[in-house]
């Protein structure tokens, strides 16, 4: 009997071998991730108040070093008091009609309109920027997402496991084979697995209400993830990674726009020490009095500030140096922790993507087999229960690390993502020779 048993696991362990070294050419972002993150970038109200921003900033460079509206005068200037509607009286007595335009110093428009263009740049850089951390956002929830799924279906396959050897040992106790000691120990352990579901089900509320808020639904929506997951190289090296993340980051434009509008308005504020311009024109009519005939006629003049206030440009000058090298210092600091994260996300998705791998090819068949062993050894009254349980509880431990191993690696390559500020170039996965930690099959222990 035990043996049929051990060769019917073997054929189920072949079979599932099998079948997840298929799914292994799957793509690492299923179009089920793909679609929710398109929805989220299509639905999620932030991003909308991005969008409009960017656009009250288009329409704000829109206004920018555009001329102040013409001014028109109309004046009926000395008149008599004691005949107060009298035109033809007093020859100076005239109506007049005219038009002034004020025209800022030469190139202070241009440089207005210049600034304004390099703030409606960064807005749209930030903008984008957004679009880039909903999508690492909405990806690293999705994975962490899967990492509770794998971790229940775990528990379960373990209540299940624990559930068949509690009712084995029930029955050797009452046989005088087992010590009453295995019993208790068996129910204890079930208990943490009930409590460890507990709190898995308590963060899987947490998850997908926080994914469902990214997409703006409601958060009690149904979000279903695979069940399978495969660990997506990495083929960029750092510098690669660099050059990638200074080209493609909007942050860096972002701030690169800022930097360069600072330099605008520094040029803008120098030339504030000179003198802005009024052009004046005006026309007078006349009515013939006194015996004159009462030629109509005109004036023309032009008005202009005296920049003597020399303290406040001097000052505002050195505003605006000081916003230039502050955009300056934060665009290194910039430049500076993206080489630091891309450093940091390559020693974490290696150290990730090497654990996977030693669990699922070296560990996990491993303690697998362990397991069976210590099944068939306790079987035949050659092991005691202790050894059992300890097997099947390492089992569990090394099955979750698989798991958090995968998912980690996963949502670090999202945070990589989410630094360079695109997609990272597609990889085909390497196949692996098989998953334990996929493949284990609980045993009933009969």
């Amino acid at each position: 009997m035990i043996k049929r048993v051990l060769q019917f696991l073997a054929a189920v362990t072949l079979v599932a071998t099998l079948w997840f070294t298929s799914t292994l050419a799957s793509a690492a972002e299923s179009p089920a991730l793909m679609d929710l993150v398109d929805q989220a970038l299509a639905n999620n109200p932030e991003l909308q108040a991005g969008q409009a921003r960017w656009d009250a900033f288009v329409n704000k460079a829109r206004q920018a070093g555009r001329l102040e509206d013409p001014m028109l005068m109309l004046r009926m200037q000395n008149l008599l008091v004691r005949d107060p509607l009298a035109f033809d009286r007093e020859a100076m007595t005239a109506k007049v009609i005219g038009l002034s335009q004020t025209l800022p110093f030469f190139g202070k428009r241009a440089l207005a309109r210049e600034g304004a263009e390099r703030e409606a740049e960064s807005a749209r850089w930030n903008y984008e920027e957004r679009r880039v951390e909903l999508r690492r956002m909405v990806k690293e929830n999705w994975f962490k997402l899967y990492f509770v799924d794998r971790s229940t279906e775990v528990v379960d396959r373990t209540i299940a496991t624990l559930d068949n050897l509690s009712r084995v040992t029930e029955s050797r106790y009452g046989t005088g084979l087992a010590l009453q000691q295995d019993v208790l120990k068996a129910q204890v352990e079930r208990s943490k697995m009930e409590d460890m579901r507990i709190s898995l089900q308590q963060r899987r509320h947490s998850f997908e209400a926080a994914l469902n808020a990214l997409l703006y639904r409601p958060a009690d929506t149904p979000i279903t993830v695979p069940s399978d997951l495969v660990v997506t190289p990495l083929a960029l090296s750092a510098p690669e990674l660099e050059e990638l993340a200074m080209t493609n980051r909007p942050q860096l434009k972002a701030l690169t726009a800022q930097v360069e509008k600072t330099q605008l308005n520094k040029r803008l504020a120098e030339r504030e020490y000179y003198p802005d311009f009024t052009l004046a024109l005006e026309y007078m009519q006349r009515d013939p009095a006194m015996g004159g005939k009462g030629y109509d006629m005109y004036s023309a003049g032009v008005t202009f500030n005296l920049p003597l206030q020399r303290d406040r440009r001097e000052a505002k000058v050195a505003e605006t140096e000081a916003e230039t090298r502050m955009a300056g210092a934060e665009l290194e600091m910039l430049r500076n922790e993206i080489r630091r994260a891309i450093a940091d996300s390559l020693a974490q998705l290696e150290r990730s993507r090497k654990l996977a791998e030693l669990y699922s090819q070296g560990i996990l068949p491993q303690a697998t087999q362990s397991l069976e062993a210590s099944l068939a050894a306790y079987r035949v009254g050659k092991a005691e229960f202790l050894n059992v349980l300890d097997s099947q509880m390492a089992l569990f431990n090394f099955e979750r690390d698989y798991y958090d191993a995968v998912a980690d690696h996963q949502v670090r390559l999202a945070e990589l993502e989410g630094t360079v500020g695109t997609p990272l170039p597609p990889v085909s996965p390497a196949p692996e020779s098989g998953n334990a930690g996929t493949i284990h099959q609980n045993k009933d222990p009969q």
